[in-house]
């Protein structure tokens, strides 16, 4: 079973990590975007669970911009950071030596959301439409382009609206016909609105999703290349690491979450659910040593939330729903991988928005999945 093979590669290089790694950890930080976020729970349940521990390493976490993240791997001073795909491609094309070594999300997150009421079924029906983004730039208006090229649409095409990240907002005031937005988290904000009667004339969302139309390379770990030469063991310790927490977190949201209570100060963790997510996560952990397929695995997240949803109000388990809908991203048969046509096409949007000129150096430079389990690249 393709789980069951998985779990015994993570084994194997949990116990070459183990063999190999230092007796003590060494320090390490790895840069992250935004802010302290229950979307990282990987990281956090790779600190709290000892994955990075078993790796050799003692991490901790740092939140920047991503042109931030970038220069500091590219010039040394940081090993490790988290950045989108088409921020490497635009980087290299500066001069960034930098390198994408484990792709994390399978599913690029952005998407548009719409009133239920409204026929997209042809996306042609999108000319003419005022559509919010929070701005011409970063991943929101990659994937708006991208989806409007799918359709045989440019920008020209529909009314665009700057209106920040304040999608929900601004979408239930009804100054928007639709919004760019990422999938995992605002149309559940949007639809929670609805659902109440607080969200105008809408009183139910759809979303289409830039992955279903094309498959973007979306955020990854990052090194330089001068790492990644002299000192590849590392690098490889670290991605092996990193994907035991991420498939660690894919199997066991309920444990992912409160992993997470101690590094995201605004999660909510009242007594009752931080109760029911331990006798949860202790459940999961059994029903994992039987080793269930993915799709079993898929079917134990949704019920987990059917079950919780029947004992606690929408709000206390909305971040937990944007951990369980952020999981589908990332969830895949082979994490980490990372496909040469999806960087292709980011390049192609990146080349329609003016962003980048054509040619700028192989794609082939800009990532390798050398370091991906069962791959020899």
């Amino acid at each position: 079973m393709l789980i069951f093979a998985r779990l015994i590669i993570f084994a194997a290089m949990s116990l070459a990590i183990a063999t190999s790694a230092q007796d003590e950890p060494v320090d390490e930080r790895i840069l992250l975007t935004f802010i302290p976020n229950v979307q990282f729970a990987p990281f956090y349940l790779g600190i709290e669970d000892g994955h990075f521990a078993d790796a050799g390493f003692k991490v901790t976490l740092e939140h920047l911009q991503e042109p931030e993240v970038l220069d500091l791997v590219a010039v040394g001073q940081a090993n490790f950071g988290i950045v989108s795909g088409e921020q490497v491609i635009l980087a290299r094309s500066r001069g960034r030596d930098v390198v994408y070594a484990f792709e994390w999300f399978q599913h690029f997150p952005v998407g548009l959301v719409y009133s239920s009421e409204v026929d997209l079924s042809d996306l042609t029906n999108l000319r003419r439409m005022t559509i919010g983004i929070p701005g011409r730039f970063g991943a929101s208006y990659s994937g708006l382009t991208t989806l409007l090229g799918s359709a045989g649409l440019s920008e020209a095409d529909i009314d665009l609206r700057e209106i920040g990240f304040n999608a929900p907002e601004v979408f239930c005031l009804g100054a928007v016909d639709a919004a760019i937005v990422y999938v995992n988290n605002e149309p559940l904000q949007i639809g929670s609105l609805a659902s109440t009667g607080d969200c105008g004339d809408v009183r139910a969302v759809d979303v289409i999703t830039v992955a279903s139309q094309v498959d973007l390379v979306s955020n990854g770990l990052i090194v330089s290349r001068a790492r990644l030469q002299e000192d590849p063991d590392a690098v490889e310790r670290m991605v092996s690491g990193f994907a035991a927490a991420l498939q660690s977190a894919i199997n066991n949201p309920a444990q992912a979450y409160l992993a997470s209570l101690r590094h995201v100060a605004s999660l909510p963790a009242e007594e009752s659910l931080v109760s029911a997510l331990e006798m949860a996560a202790e459940r999961q952990r059994e029903f994992l040593v039987s080793n269930p397929e993915r799709d079993a695995i898929a079917q134990s997240r949704r019920e987990l939330a059917a079950d919780l949803a029947e004992r606690f109000d929408r709000e206390t388990l909305t971040q937990l729903q944007v951990l369980l809908n952020t999981i589908e991203l990332w969830d895949a048969d082979e994490l980490g991988y990372s496909e040469l046509a999806s960087w292709q096409a980011m390049r192609d949007t990146l080349e329609s928005m003016g962003f980048l000129d054509k040619g700028g150096g192989k794609l082939q430079d800009a990532f390798t999945n050398q370091f991906v389990a069962g791959r020899d690249e």
